[in-house]
């Protein structure tokens, strides 16, 4: 299998090439086009309780499955949103936890789920309860609101990310939520409250636009909108 990214940045888009017999899933609604001999269907990717989890994350109940069943062929996927596509490599030996809406596609040995965050973390980091995990052995293909940048911590360091930016970060990379600023005034008045403090060894992606301060924004100028 190959792939090629056009258009980085803003307006993303993914060419796949598929050798006869070889398969890709996406998230539902990705095709753009594909060629006449690929075999397009919904699947649910690990039955009921997995589809119903991943809408608890954010992500939808199905994937679209593709599949070079005639011969080889080629596929354009491109997310709903306007932004980035990265591709990460996984060679099985951990898991990367992705925030919502993160999972565009993955290669056949790719595993979409949840992960359950502990309280603290589902009420404060602005990523829910549920959360993306994506293991196994394979590409799989992210993407985001803006562009995306990694984000590469040495042992030992640190850095603080607004959880509106986190795009997708390695499990074995730890992190806690604490305020912006010293005293809950002081980050009122900064615009940044709650933020996200990893340390490193580990690359975790950041996107450039925050979804929902761009929510804010544009209802400043919707007539009625507040």
């Amino acid at each position: 299998m190959k792939y090629e990214i056009f258009y980085k940045g803003a307006f993303a888009m993914l060419k796949v090439q598929l050798s006869a017999g070889e398969t890709i899933k996406a998230e539902s609604g990705a095709m753009v086009t594909m060629s006449p001999n690929m075999d397009l269907k919904g699947t649910m990717d690990g039955g009921i309780m997995r589809g119903l989890g991943r809408m608890l994350s954010g992500e939808t109940f199905f994937f679209q499955e593709l599949a070079a069943n005639r011969g080889s062929g080629e596929v354009l996927l491109a997310p709903q949103s306007i932004g980035d596509i990265e591709a990460i490599e996984l060679d099985g030996s951990y898991t990367l936890l992705v925030q919502k809406d993160g999972f565009l596609a993955g290669t056949s040995g790719i595993e979409v789920n949840t992960k359950m965050q502990n309280l603290s973390r589902g009420l404060l980091s602005g990523e829910g309860f549920f959360i993306v995990e994506i293991s196994g052995r394979g590409t799989v293909f992210l993407a985001s609101y803006g562009a995306i940048h990694a984000v590469n911590l040495a042992h030992g360091e640190e850095v603080t990310i607004d959880n509106g930016h986190l795009v997708a970060w390695p499990s074995y990379m730890n992190y806690n939520i604490d305020k912006a600023s010293k005293g809950w005034l002081s980050s009122f008045t900064s615009g940044e409250g709650l933020v996200c403090k990893f340390r490193g060894e580990g690359v975790v992606l950041v996107q450039s636009r925050n979804p929902a301060g761009f929510g804010n924004w544009i209802k400043r100028y919707i007539p009625g909108g507040r």
